[in-house]
This record gives C-alpha cells, sequence and structure tokens, in this order.
C-alpha cells in the first residue's frame, strides 16, 4: 500500500513537473484531453499508433510533444537527471525510512485491537494480590536483579492511565497466552535511580529524574511459574513471553524497552512530552 501511495505520487509530481517547465507540451496536454472529453472519453491508448480520423490532429500534437520532449532530454542529460533526481528523492528516503511502527501514545489515539479498546474503555482493573518477598530472593532473581528485593512493587505509586494500561497487558498475556505476569519494580526514586547510574551503564544509562519510573511511568516486569520469578531470556519460555509481553505493550500504546539498543525486555513505559527532567516530589 506504502508502495502504491509513493508510486502515485512520483507521477503525479512528475507530470505537474512536466506541464510547469514545458508550457508548449502543457498546452498539447490540455488540447489532448479536450478533444478526448469532446469525443466520448475515448483514451488515447498508444500515441504513436495509427489514428482515427477525428484524433487525427490530436494524435499528431502529441507526436510532435513527444519528439519536442526527447529532444530536451537528450540535449540537456544533466539538468533532466538533477530535476528527476529532486522529484524522486523524497520518495525514496521515505521508502528508505520506513520502519515498523512504535507506538508515542496520545490519549486520544486509535486503539486497533477491539478487544484492547473495550478493557480500555471499560470497568477499572485491580492490580493483583503482592507476592510473598521471597519470591524476589532466588538465586536466579539475586544473579539478574541483586537489588530488586529493595525495588517498590507498590501500584499505588504508579501513574493510574499507565497502572490500566499495565494490567491490560497483564491480563492479555494470561488470557492469550498463559503467562502469568509480576511486577518487578515500578516506582523508583531519584536516589534509587542515581544509585543505580552510578553502578555503570550495563545497569542504566539514565540519571535522576531521567527515567519514566520516577514519575511513575515505566515498570519493569517478569514471569511466574511453578511459585518461582522467571526473568532470564536465556529460557526460551521466557524469551517468548518477553515478545508476546513487547506485541501487546505496544498495542496498547507503551513504549517497549525490547526494542532499544541496550535491551530491557521486561521494561515498558508511557511516554509523555516535558515530563522527564523535572523534580519529583513524591
Amino acid at each position: 500500500m506504502v508502495a502504491v501511495a509513493v508510486l502515485a505520487y512520483f507521477l503525479v509530481v512528475a507530470l505537474g513537473v512536466l506541464l510547469v517547465v514545458f508550457p508548449g507540451y502543457r498546452r498539447r496536454f490540455i488540447s489532448t484531453l479536450l478533444g478526448a472529453l469532446s469525443n466520448g472519453a475515448t483514451p488515447v491508448v498508444n500515441v504513436g499508433s495509427r489514428c482515427s480520423s477525428g484524433f487525427r490532429r490530436t494524435c499528431e500534437s502529441s507526436r510532435q510533444g513527444l519528439a519536442g520532449l526527447r529532444l530536451f532530454v537528450s540535449s540537456r542529460p544533466l539538468l533532466v537527471g538533477s530535476a528527476f533526481f529532486l522529484v524522486v528523492a523524497p520518495s525514496l528516503i521515505a521508502l528508505t525510512l520506513r520502519s515498523p511502527a512504535v507506538f508515542d501514545f496520545s490519549d486520544d489515539g486509535q486503539i486497533a485491537d477491539r478487544q484492547i479498546a473495550i478493557l480500555l474503555e471499560g470497568e477499572q482493573l485491580v492490580p493483583p494480590a503482592p507476592l510473598p518477598p521471597e519470591v524476589f530472593t532466588t538465586r536466579e532473581v539475586e544473579l539478574i536483579r541483586p537489588d530488586v528485593i529493595n525495588a517498590s512493587r507498590n501500584w499505588t505509586l504508579l501513574d493510574q492511565l499507565f497502572t490500566q494500561r499495565l494490567l491490560v497487558v497483564f491480563k492479555l498475556m494470561k488470557e492469550r497466552h498463559g503467562y502469568d505476569m509480576v511486577l518487578i519494580e515500578g516506582y523508583r526514586s531519584p536516589e534509587r535511580q542515581a544509585r543505580l547510574a552510578e553502578q555503570g551503564s550495563h545497569v542504566t544509562q539514565a540519571g535522576a529524574n531521567m527515567s519514566y519510573h520516577q514519575y511513575g511511568l515505566a515498570a519493569d516486569s517478569a514471569f511466574y511459574r511453578d511459585g518461582k520469578v522467571v526473568i532470564s531470556e536465556r529460557d526460551p519460555w521466557a524469551m517468548r513471553g518477553y515478545q508476546l509481553y513487547g506485541e501487546i505493550a505496544e498495542q496498547v500504546g507503551l513504549t517497549w524497552g525490547g526494542r532499544w539498543k541496550m535491551l530491557d525486555y521486561g521494561h515498558v513505559e508511557l511516554r509523555r512530552k516535558g515530563v522527564l527532567g523535572r523534580n519529583v516530589v513524591q
């Protein structure tokens, strides 16, 4: 669809440039069009073919126009090539830079999935009951997120709109794919963010007040299976879950960390302009 639209755009622009740059050809084009309309709008399929008596003058004018155009092109190849490049370049750039859509959600945007739209417009979902602290102290959790025991999993500290979107993701992950989701960390204080940043860029690249966690607009999540929290993407089951999690999160308007250069599969955030950098009073 995009390729067809770009091609149509190119043809319209090329025709417009042709008619503006070549006045003689513009007159012939208009006379050809008027001639076609006055004779029942019969299309001129090939102006180089044999003409009927009613169209002989129109066809002859078209031949002369095409001959003049060929002469102009052959005598000024550099000029014609430059003009052609200027016309084609925007379309080529648009096609080259085209990438999968990534949501930078606004509240008045359209949600394509009908079930998701109904959930977002329906009754308010309730956060799940908190898990016992010991599930966050297993060897796997400590190896991957050694300080997660100190992380906040208080849903009330999160932005209400973000909370509902994240709960919709949790609900659909369970209903559609059988994954139980668990919140690893929600709100994060500026002080904690600064401490994490001091540990190096492999932990976080955001300083204090430069992460959506400080504004209750981000969360890190993982999976809950057989009474244990599963975080590592080395587990094929978990890796598949992260991919599904990212797909649903993007469908509800969240930004997924699994598309970043520094991969953060469990992270999602609701971006808002003018938020980052503001001092937070929590």
